[in-house]
């Protein structure tokens, strides 16, 4: 009786749970495609937050001037979650709106210092996109505990409810700029009012998800940066996938980035690199051939020589490259997962090689046949190793009808009611077959017998990483110059970390004015920043005041540099008349340059450009002219910036008290 008490409650509040989150947006659908005209990335993030989020801060400005935090709560498809309550599974995404203007932290942003980005002035706002981990809770779960009863707080009070106890201003707006630099949540983004942005955390299964993969969450960034009109986006490439360097990794079996599957392409490389040298990179280390390494002489194979015939018996399709090698690995480890998660019923046999077409069914039941005879004299529990069976069967057949026969001889019934049983020996890295009696094998139910376990092909993909591709770990490859162009590439590659997604915002409706508009102050000195140009959008009788009047206030709302901003002039039509019907002048979407002048100085210095208002100088041996995110120093005499790494000094070495660099030190030896 207790346990029909204890299973009917469950269900019971699956469906109540069923009801209220019934009406929640699912997070793999949503947001829906767009209808209708598109909107400028600071007109569309209003209108999203209208329509789908909640305010919940508790301290609306002019309180927290600087911060206002909204919340979206979705359901995750038909997912349950585990326990006894079987609730759906919610996630909230937290979009957190800074005004910078009024922020006590710095206002300039380093992932647009890093990008190429550093000459675009301060934007007033950044959006922030979070979704935090599983055990993060959201924007309005407890944080602390009330420094007055000890008891947890919860940011959607503005009072402890236990001893109402005031909560402190200064505590909500540290608990969120904490936010800012937690590199645990499982999505965090941040895009400038101007519509730059950068996707800054991606954490998925790897990452200690339950609920969401890393594509699940790609998916949903991406709609959502669609639904925003999202100009361009940033991301920094520092994936990891069963604990390797996965933009290494993927480059080599995919030729990109992961990032690529959502249009995200070669931003630039670190230390000078270009398109065209990560191009070369990838294309050296994929199609580096597996036969030199193949070759022993009469000396033992080495682990790495087991691994490599391993599987290139393994395999359907001859192995010849490092990219067939590793492409093959993460398709059975891909495979092998997915089968742990369906519990799938059939057999895991790969597709048949198309050289089977050679062979007749009867070459194959003659050969499995042989090999069970080989078996059958050697001891009942003895393992006898594939090497072996193939070293004595040698003769019988060619080596693509034996490997064939090998791959699929786990399972093959022989007489007096034995089968044959194989495993894979995670010391030898080869297969064995042994001879058993039918009911003593529990192997042949399973659809793994005849290939290793999913943590046995992980610790051959990362020891194959480890000597093949890491150059911190790499074997010694032979001639040295190939070791050497190997370690090389693989360093190109890791280098290259930054990926950048050109959005392309664009607009079909004839109905309305679809203008790019760049902006030119009166005036202006070549260090003044360029504005990227912003979208105004205008109605088909608009005037060419009403697009000075628009530009003025869109520029003047994007950026903090431009207060009181009066746009005088539309270049490049001489001089007209502000009554003039626009679209006479420039048709219904197209670039157009006005000209203008802020009235007051407020503010400009500061807001000037994103990289601060430091002058300094980057000229690297390398070729880098700019901040690329590594380690730099500064030359004591002339104080320009160059890389540690092209100084000679290791990463994990201590900058010196003090450096020359060579220019400097040449010309004093001169």
């Amino acid at each position: 009786m207790v346990e029909n008490r204890t299973n009917s409650r469950p269900l019971k509040r699956a469906r109540r749970s069923a009801r209220v989150t019934a009406d929640l947006p699912d997070f793999i659908a949503f947001p829906p495609p767009a209808v209708g005209s598109v909107k400028p990335f600071r007109v569309a993030v209003r209108s999203f937050l209208s329509n789908n989020a909640r305010l919940t801060v508790a301290f609306p400005p002019p309180v927290l001037p600087c911060l206002m935090t909204w919340q979206i709560l979705f359901r995750v498809g038909d997912l349950m979650s585990d326990g006894p309550d079987l609730a759906p599974v919610v996630v909230a995404l937290d979009v957190v709106e800074e005004d910078v203007t009024r922020s006590t932290r710095s206002v300039y942003c380093d992932q647009c210092r890093v990008v190429g980005w550093s000459g675009h002035p301060v934007c007033r706002k950044r959006y922030h996109f979070m979704i935090r981990s599983e055990n993060g809770g959201g924007m309005d779960g407890y944080y602390k505990s009330c420094s007055s009863c000890g008891n947890p707080l919860q940011f959607s009070d503005s009072r402890c409810k236990w001893c109402n106890q005031s909560i402190a201003t200064d505590d909500f707006e540290d608990w969120v700029y904490s936010q800012f630099e937690d590199n645990t949540h499982m999505l965090h983004g941040v895009v400038h009012s101007n519509g730059y942005g950068h996707l800054l955390t991606v954490n998925g299964r790897e990452g200690g998800s339950n609920v969401l993969s890393g594509s699940d969450i790609m998916n949903f960034w991406d709609r959502l940066c669609t639904a925003l009109s999202v100009r361009k986006v940033s991301v920094m490439d520092v994936s990891k996938k069963y604990g390797m360097e996965y933009r290494l990794l993927h480059a080599i079996t995919k030729g990109s980035s992961w990032y690529a599957n959502w249009g995200y392409e070669f931003g630039f490389g670190s230390y000078g690199l270009t398109v065209d040298a990560y191009k070369r990179a990838e294309h050296t280390l994929s199609s580096m051939p597996l036969s030199p390494l193949l070759y022993q002489g009469r000396k033992p194979q080495t682990r790495l020589q087991k691994i490599i015939t391993f599987y290139q018996a393994l395999s359907g399709s001859e192995l010849l490259t490092l990219k067939d090698l590793f492409s093959f690995l993460l398709r059975l480890i891909n495979e092998s997962h997915k089968k742990l998660i369906t519990k799938a019923s059939k057999k895991s046999n790969p597709s048949p090689s198309n050289v089977l077409c050679a062979w007749t069914r009867d070459d194959v039941e003659h050969v499995q046949q042989a090999m069970i005879k080989v078996l059958m004299a050697a001891n009942q529990s003895s393992w006898v190793t594939r090497r072996t069976l193939k070293g004595v069967m040698c003769k019988t057949a060619s080596l693509e009808l034996l490997d064939y026969c090998l791959k699929h001889l786990g399972g093959k019934l022989a007489a007096n009611g034995m089968v044959v049983e194989a495993q894979c020996n995670p010391t030898s890295s080869d297969f064995e077959f042994r001879l058993q009696p039918l009911n003593f094998t529990s192997c042949q139910s399973s659809p793994h017998c005849n290939f290793p376990s999913e943590e046995h092909l992980k610790g051959d993909l990362k020891y194959l990483f480890d000597v093949l591709l890491n150059p911190k770990s790499m074997m010694d490859y032979r001639p040295q110059a190939t070791r050497d162009c190997v370690i090389d590439s693989a360093t190109k590659l890791l280098d290259c970390k930054q990926f950048v997604k050109d959005c392309k915002p664009h607009a079909d409706d004839t109905s309305t004015i679809y203008l790019w508009c760049h902006l030119e102050l009166a005036d202006q000195s070549k260090d003044d920043p360029i504005p990227p140009p912003e979208l105004i959008v205008l109605p088909l009788n608009a005037t060419v005041a009403d697009l000075k009047s628009e530009a003025a206030k869109a520029f003047e709302e994007v950026y903090a540099m431009f207060k009181r901003l009066q746009v005088e002039d539309l270049l490049g039509y001489g001089p007209i008349e502000d009554n003039i019907t626009l679209k006479l002048l420039v048709g219904t979407s197209g670039l157009v340059k006005v000209r203008g002048r802020c009235s007051g100085k407020y503010g400009l210095n500061r807001f000037r450009k994103e990289r601060g208002t430091e002058n300094w100088t980057v000229d690297c041996t390398c070729g880098t002219k700019d901040d690329d995110g590594e380690r730099m120093l500064a030359c004591d005499v002339c104080g320009v910036w160059q890389h540690t790494r092209c100084a000679g000094i290791d990463n994990s070495d201590a900058i010196p008290a003090k450096y020359i660099c060579k220019k400097c030190s040449n010309s004093f030896n001169s």
